[in-house]
This record gives C-alpha cells, structure tokens and sequence, in this order.
C-alpha cells in the first residue's frame, strides 16, 4: 500500500511545484518547467514500480505538466506562446540527450564510479530515443491545435475543464501509442498482447492524472502575472 500512498503524494509535489513556478515567474516560469521537465520525465521513465498489482514506470505525472504548461500559455497568451514552449521543450529534449550521449563516449578514469549507472540511464537504444522524440514532437503540437480548436467552439470562462481536458485526453492518447509502437511494436521487443497490454495501462494512467490536474489549471488560471497580456486576452 506503500506506493499508492506515496505515488498520491509525488503527484501532488508535482502539482505544487508546477503552480510555484508559475506563481514567481509567470510566463517564463512554465518556459523554464518545459524545459526540465522534458528531460526528467525522460529520466523518471526509467524506474519500474508496480502498484495496484500493475507493473509501471515513472514519469507520467511530469509528463501530463508539460500539457499543462501548454494548455494555460494556449489559455492565457495565445497558440503562439504554446507552440514556443512545444519548441523550446523539443530542444531541451534533443540537446539532453545527444550531449549525454557524447558524455558516455569517453574513457572512465579507472576510480569512476558513474559511468556504469550513466549508462543505464542515459545509454538507451536508438528507437526509443527516437520514440520519445517522435512521441513528444507529435502529441504536444497536436495538443496545442486541438486546444485552439476547443477554445474556439467552446469558448466560455466556465468551459475551460473543456478544453483542457478534450485536447489532453486525445493528444496523450496519440502520444502513448507513438510511443509504445516505436520503442516496442517496431522492434518487436514485445508480443503483441504485452504490447497491448503496456499501451493500455500507459495511457490509463496518463489518464487519470490530467483528469486530476484540471483543478491545478483553474488555480493557476486565476493567478495574476507582470507579463500577462491585457485585461487576461490572449495573445494572437
């Protein structure tokens, strides 16, 4: 019962720390939690925990706050700003990973001790570098569009849990199934009821916490920041 209690907890940490960033630094603050957050998702990713009896890994609850960040600059400052951020976290994601693949390539002094464990987190195979790439690449533009397009056709204040949570839901779906048949379909690392079966839970729990983060924008939404656009319109 351990990891559900404590998993509940490293989802609220999460939420906390995404509205404190933006609470101090308003527009930057959700560039900047783009920016690492790409790269610690890819990390938390690594560790496998089962939990109700469901064999998982890490990651998903910092990944849904990277829709979060998109969908509130889409909200507050406009597609443009949202597409920035997609952009700046598709750098972040891609200059993290060539460097610290350059970083393994060097010969260890013979008293190194983090080459081993480097290579275990940051040596992956080349398709699911490319999966996680592709994955994020796809998913985030996809849900800064269908985010346009909702707040379009429902456009009123209280129909905001509408719109975030329509783009969100869909683009993680795009995003698990991107990912999952690159890392594991395409190389068969898997059969393909496995495969399944790791797809389903993926996006289950993707799921599950963007439903449970939509109070966390509405907070965040009310805030006030220097660098607002005026009277809280959006930006073109």
């Amino acid at each position: 019962m351990f990891n559900p209690l404590w998993g509940l907890l490293f989802m609220l940490a999460h939420f906390a720390l995404f509205l404190l960033c933006y609470r101090l630094f308003g527009r930057t603050g959700l560039y900047a939690w783009v920016g690492f957050a790409t790269v610690l998702a890819n990390i938390q990713v690594t560790k496998t925990i089962e939990m109700f009896g469901i064999v998982m890994t890490l990651g998903n609850t910092m990944y849904t706050t990277l829709y979060m960040a998109s969908d509130l600059l889409n909200e507050k400052y406009g597609r443009r700003e949202a597409q920035r951020a997609v952009w700046f976290g598709f750098f972040s994601l891609l200059a993290s990973t060539a460097l610290m693949q350059m970083t393994l390539v060097f010969t260890p002094q013979e008293t190194d001790f983090a080459q081993e464990p480097l290579e275990k987190l940051f040596g992956l195979m080349p398709w699911l570098a490319a999966a996680s790439l592709t994955a994020y690449f796809v998913s985030q533009f996809l849900d800064v569009r269908l985010y346009s397009w909702l707040r379009r056709r429902f456009p009123a204040h209280n129909q905001f849990w509408v719109r975030i949570n329509g783009s969100t839901v869909l683009s993680q779906l795009v995003d698990s199934l991107v990912f999952c048949t690159i890392a594991f379909a395409l190389p068969r690392v898997y059969s393909f009821d496995v495969w399944l079966q790791i797809f389903l839970t993926t996006y289950l729990f993707k799921f599950v916490i963007s439903v449970a983060s939509t109070p966390v924008l509405y907070a965040a939404r009310r805030f006030r920041t220097q660098d607002e656009p005026a009277a809280g319109q959006p930006e073109s």
